[in-house]
């Protein structure tokens, strides 16, 4: 199964250096029945892709927590086996957690099939994003227009032999 992992670019240079995606259980993204039932589509690429934009919105999370991090999302696209995804049915239908799983046992970096990380250009309207959050968050419909304007910027997509040129220098000088 295809899971997309929502992480920082100080996030991403920890798993580059421990050789892992995170802490067990891990929060990622799929497409879950739920999910299928929001999109209402079958088109496997769109769903993905919808399963990739709420792993994004969950590293927006990640950055309104990180005020030191650099405003760019990151999300590393893995497979792993379907027997290590589980998702909570209390959950479900909750609109902040559609397609969220937990994945199970270490998840090693180098199965990373991409890594999807915001362009330069995005870090304006990302940072404002994660500054809204909180107000979008408590029904504040300009703050969520905020937040929905880093939709507009795609996300790009790196091999994982890139994540070295993406998180910089080991000692974290640029």
């Amino acid at each position: 199964m295809r899971v997309y992992v929502p992480l920082t670019l100080p996030g991403l240079a920890e798993a580059y250096e421990a050789g892992q995606l995170g802490a067990e259980p891990l929060v990622a993204y799929a497409v879950t029945p739920a999910l299928r039932e929001w999109c209402l589509s079958d088109d496997l690429e769109e769903l993905e892709y919808a399963a990739l934009n709420r792993a994004a919105l969950a590293s927006l999370r990640l950055l309104a927590a990180a005020p030191d991090a650099p405003r760019r999302r990151v999300v590393v696209a893995v497979d792993v086996p379907d027997t290590t995804v589980s998702s909570d049915p209390d959950r479900g239908l909750d609109p902040g957690a559609l397609g969220e799983v937990r994945v199970a046992g270490t998840v090693p970096l180098a199965k990373a099939a991409a890594v999807h990380v915001d362009a330069d250009d995005a870090e304006a309207d990302v940072t404002a994003a994660a500054q809204a959050l909180a107000a979008a968050d408590a029904g504040d419909d300009d703050a969520q227009s905020v937040v929905d304007g880093t939709e507009d910027h795609e996300l790009l997509w790196f091999a994982t032999q890139e994540v070295p040129n993406l998180i910089g220098p080991a000692d974290g000088t640029s």
